[in-house]
């Protein structure tokens, strides 16, 4: 068969998946005028997760799991706009990798803010301006966000989901080869995870060869404008600014994956088979000896897995004390943690209760 006659058949089917593209997107309208009629929540990753577990679990062909939960999760972000526009705040810069992690989860067609810090992230939910917020919450390499973690005990909103994504760089120029680069713009930080491959393949390079920027996404801009220059970005830094990839995954440590909240006005409860709880505890009796042990026991005596604890310093008060961030396994709407929650309720702030990704 000859390339014309592969491309027809390719149109044909184009054409098929269009028809079913329009049908589906016909019944998910349906699905969002009952949704507001209702106020209920548009996003619903369990659902989501569901749908490709699913879909993966048939037989796919040359298809991987990856891949079609990437076509899906376009999709979805197409049906979520299609139900209800709704803004998604963000730690910026724009190409980030808390974009990335956003874009991964609500799609390259929702609508999103670039926000300079995490409490304008908070703030922006807070007041309503967005419906979600995208923030980082954890580095398996460089540990937990403070900031993240403090803003959760002193606002009111809710953790609904979690994105875990690895951090991966590359080096994106709009040269054909390495010998026409003649400097790298990136970030400290970037620089710092790829010195492997820095070294093996511009060792010999002046110190000036490397420059140092605000961030992966301004170095992304800069070699876009630049000639004979790159950058080492992230994936989604070099798909903005249009910069072919010269060379992908080149970070040190293959390992490297860091945890994103979405936050919400709205606890958006559902149990899952994998559930992870998040609180807030602020001890009453912190001065007397056993007051934490006190408290882990009760989780304890209904085999409630303890995940996390992180202290942290409480800021309204001028004495030195401490609050705890806590994961536990399971879900707010268990009797076994409902129990202990109400029966804490005033030394206990419930954060979320979300699917288990980890």
């Amino acid at each position: 068969m000859d390339l014309n006659s592969l491309r027809g058949k390719i149109d044909t089917i184009d054409d098929s998946i269009l028809e079913l593209l329009i049908e589906r997107m016909n019944i998910v309208d349906e699905i969002g005028a009952l949704k507001r009629n209702q106020n209920s929540v548009i996003y619903h990753p369990d659902r989501e997760k569901d749908i490709i577990d699913r879909l993966a679990s048939k037989y796919t062909g040359k298809l991987t799991r990856n891949a079609i939960e990437a076509i899906y999760l376009e999709i979805f972000g197409v049906s979520r706009n299609l139900e209800l526009p709704e803004l998604i705040a963000f730690l910026g810069p724009e190409g980030s990798f808390t974009h990335q992690a956003a874009e991964s989860r609500f799609g390259a067609i929702a609508e999103y803010i670039s926000l300079p810090s995490i409490k304008s992230v908070f703030e922006s939910v807070e007041t309503g301006r967005a419906k979600y917020g995208v923030v980082p919450i954890e580095n398996n390499q460089e540990g937990m966000v403070k900031e993240t973690m403090d803003y959760l005990q002193a606002t009111h909103l809710y953790i609904i989901s979690e994105i875990i994504i690895p951090v991966n760089f590359c080096i994106a120029t709009k040269e054909n080869n390495l010998s026409q680069v003649n400097r790298i713009y990136s970030k400290d930080i970037a620089f710092n995870q790829c010195k492997g491959f820095l070294s093996d393949y511009f060792g010999q390079k002046e110190s000036d060869f490397f420059v140092e920027i605000d961030s992966t996404s301004k170095a992304a801009k800069q070699a876009s404008l630049e000639p004979n220059a790159a950058a080492l970005c992230s994936h989604i830094a070099a798909k903005i600014y249009n910069l072919p990839i010269l060379f992908d995954n080149i970070q040190d440590n293959e390992s490297n994956q860091t945890r994103f909240y979405i936050l919400s006005k709205n606890s958006n409860l559902k149990k899952t088979p994998k559930d992870k709880t998040t609180i807030a505890v602020k001890l009453r009796n912190d001065d007397k000896p056993g007051a934490l042990v006190s408290l882990l026991k009760k989780f304890e005596e209904k085999h409630i897995n303890l995940l996390k604890i992180e202290s942290r310093p409480q800021k309204d008060t001028n004495e030195f004390k401490f609050w705890f961030f806590i994961d536990i396994e399971g879900n707010v709407l268990d009797s076994s943690i409902e129990t202990i929650l109400k029966a804490q309720e005033e030394e206990i702030k419930f954060l979320g209760s979300y699917m288990n990704l980890c």
